[in-house]
């Protein structure tokens, strides 16, 4: 990234604009005026890391990340040519957002204490490594990753992994099925009646009444892949964090809807099957106590009725504070992320800006952290 100075101090009042004034008209430097930035004055601005390593000899606390297009990532790193704003050098070097991301000399800051791992692969197929570094800027897009792998990191006495193993356009109600999931029947506003498999079946979708048609893809298909690749990254642990013998899958992570958003079969189901999945995780990773996070469709606003609305209730509804799934109380949360989104839809992976993706990304970490928290 390009290197620039910087100078932060506290707000006083008057002195304060006084010295900006000063400062502005006497030295060729970029400032910024930002709030105290230590963790007892600001709990939700974080400190730059401290570059130290984890102790190994403490298991490895697992993250993995899940979901479709937007969970993968495609915040800007840098701005487009002859653009500026939306890119996360802008959102730092001009707003002063972000700030433990750069160091004193302007460069990305890298955690020693968080492994950021990514891998992909389609349906059952292969699997592609994208990531396998510490925890800092690397490349042309970030996803939420940065601002979960930061606040755990911070939060965490021990060895951080962040593992990411998805990839885009996918359904819950369909690619995304774990298994277990069931099958069910949907009537169209048209009056049609429509079978949609239970995990395994195929094809997408059948009318009631015809024969299926197999295809090479069944419900379930990209779960199974998904899962069965982080599964090969644990298999192999020291590979993918130096060092490390022990693992415990502390927590999940799902940014998803988007495509389940387009049907209105599959937003009906979305609670169920969200439900379903949380559950079957922590089965499939002998990971009872493991938290859940989840993160709602940034464009979809509170009393939304549509279909985006539907999938933001089953969201709400698995969050611990709801009491309609007693069994989540204190190990699920939701992100309410249209707060946090600078604008754009998830099909259009938010226009790019990666102001949305840190936001999001911080929230689900804060909510993640609380959640390890009161357990201690």
């Amino acid at each position: 990234m390009t290197k620039r100075r910087t100078i932060r101090f506290i707000q006083t009042g008057a002195s304060t604009t006084l010295l900006l004034m000063f400062m502005c008209a006497t030295l060729p430097i970029e400032i910024f005026a930002t709030q105290p930035q230590s963790a007892a004055e600001r709990p939700d601005v974080l400190p730059d890391p401290d570059g130290k390593a984890a102790d190994t000899n403490k298991p490895v606390q697992v993250f993995i990340l899940l979901g479709q297009s937007n969970m993968l990532g495609f915040g800007k790193v840098e701005a487009a040519k002859g653009k500026s704003d939306g890119s996360l050098t802008h959102a730092v070097n001009e707003k002063g957002l972000y700030p433990y991301l750069v160091d004193k000399e302007g460069d990305w800051t890298e955690r020693k204490d968080v492994r950021n791992v990514r891998v992909m692969g389609s349906g059952t197929g292969g699997m592609r490594l994208f990531n396998n570094e510490w925890m800092t800027i690397k490349g042309g897009k970030i996803g939420p990753e940065i601002g979960i792998g930061h606040h755990l990191g911070n939060a965490i006495d021990a060895p951080v992994m962040i593992l990411k193993s998805c990839i885009g356009n996918r359904a819950l109600g369909w690619d995304l099925l774990p298994p277990g999931g069931e099958g069910f029947e949907f009537t169209d506003a048209k009056g049609v009646t429509w079978i949609h498999p239970a995990y395994k079946g195929t094809p997408e979708r059948w009318e009631k009444g015809t024969e299926p048609k197999k295809i090479k893809w069944y419900a379930g298909m990209q779960y199974d892949g998904d899962i069965a690749r982080a599964k090969k990254v644990l298999a192999e642990l020291d590979k993918y964090y130096p060092g490390a013998t022990e693992y415990e899958i502390a927590g999940f992570c799902w940014w998803q809807g988007d495509r389940d958003s387009r049907s209105a079969a599959l937003s009906s189901r979305y609670e169920k099957n969200l439900v379903h999945l949380i559950k079957q995780l922590r089965k499939d990773f002998d990971a009872p106590n493991a938290k859940f996070v989840c993160a709602t469709l940034g464009q979809t606003e509170k009393d939304a009725t549509d279909n985006g609305g539907k999938l933001l209730d089953a969201m709400f509804a698995v969050d611990g504070t709801s009491g309609k799934h007693t069994e989540f109380k204190g190990n699920v949360a939701t992100v309410y992320s249209h707060p946090l989104s600078k604008g754009g839809s998830s099909g259009a992976h938010y226009g790019g800006n990666a102001e949305t993706y840190m936001n999001v990304g911080e929230a689900m970490g804060r909510a993640m952290v609380r959640l390890i928290k009161a357990d201690r």
